[in-house]
């Protein structure tokens, strides 16, 4: 998503975010553009290190603070009255979105390669997207079931020649990566995954709460560890006569371009298949083709795009 640039002003990444929420939260695209013109919730945010400036952190923060999303009169009361509570929070998290309707996007790849599956994902957050043969799904009327009958149902609209499975694929070992790992057992974890969710989006929430209750009563395993560092460690638990998978969805962008190079050389020596589900320019060796609005580019291997997908999983649009 295009709403988080190191380089640019934080005036500028707010205006970006409320473009990225247009159509999709309209109370962030109105909060987002008041931001970006507001003196004193600016001037908070220079004084945090640049990575912390994000919106998503500073609203989600906001609503784990206030209760509920905030408006412009609620933030302006937090930076002017409660500024070291709204720093510490902002300073302690991270957007850690664990959207699992991106499972939706992910299936049909996941699908397409010799089972059974040995699924490895970076930034895991609290793992929901590692349950991806937990969930059901609904492709326009293409069902798919998955093997917890109390797990949700993700829809996603296919659009082209989206390779649409019959099943979901067969995953041997599954575990997360993350710097932070979110527990789905923990109150207060789970309530900053609620945090991170936008204002207005059908849907979500509910998603969200009936995907922790499934990991709940089986939770994946996700360890605390930097990818660039211990990917190879992790790689080194996965069973052997099971096809390695790493894969990852709004990871990379929170790294420095060359963070990013290093990270496709590793995995470039693992013997793994590579499933990128990122913002485009993200990954400078997947060229995608030129399209208008916010989505994420669905990519093997770190060059090849497959696809163009909704940044939360509501549609998916096959390349020819």
């Amino acid at each position: 998503m295009s709403g988080h640039d190191p380089r640019a002003s934080s005036a500028a990444n707010y205006r970006a975010f409320a473009r990225d929420a247009r159509g999709r939260s309209p109370h962030y695209e109105t909060l987002s553009n008041q931001v970006a013109e507001d003196p004193g919730i600016l001037g908070f945010l220079e004084a945090l290190p640049r990575p912390k400036r994000q919106p998503n952190l500073l609203f989600a923060a906001a609503c784990y603070l206030l209760g509920e999303p905030a408006e412009l009169g609620g933030l302006r009361t937090l930076v002017s009255e409660r500024p070291d509570e709204l720093t510490r929070i902002m300073l302690a998290r991270r957007t850690q979105t664990n959207e699992p309707a991106r499972c939706a996007t992910l299936l049909p790849v996941l699908s397409l390669l010799p089972q059974p599956l040995a699924l490895i994902e970076v930034g895991a957050s609290a793992g929901l997207n590692l349950l991806v043969d937990r969930y059901s799904y609904d492709y326009d009327g293409h069902r798919v079931t998955g093997t917890d009958p109390r797990a949700p149902v993700l829809s996603c609209q296919p659009r082209g020649q989206v390779p649409l499975p019959a099943r979901v694929p067969e995953i041997a070992w599954r575990a997360g990566l993350d710097l932070h790992p979110l527990d789905v057992t923990s109150d207060d974890d789970v309530r900053w995954l609620e945090c991170l969710v936008w204002p207005g989006e059908a849907g979500r929430r509910e998603r969200l709460a009936a995907a922790i209750a499934t990991a709940r009563a089986d939770p994946p395993r996700v360890y605390r560890g930097d990818l660039l560092t211990d990917t190879p460690d992790l790689v080194r638990l996965a069973p052997l006569g099971a096809t390695l998978v790493i894969c990852h969805s709004a990871v990379l962008a929170y790294l420095s371009a060359p963070q990013r190079r290093r990270f496709a050389e590793l995995v470039g020596v693992l013997n793994a298949a590579w499933i990128s589900n990122e913002a485009p320019g993200v990954l400078p060796g997947v060229v995608s083709p030129e399209r208008d609005g916010s989505f994420f580019v669905l990519a093997e291997g770190g060059v090849r795009a497959v696809a163009l997908a909704d940044s939360h999983g509501t549609w998916l649009d096959w390349l020819p």
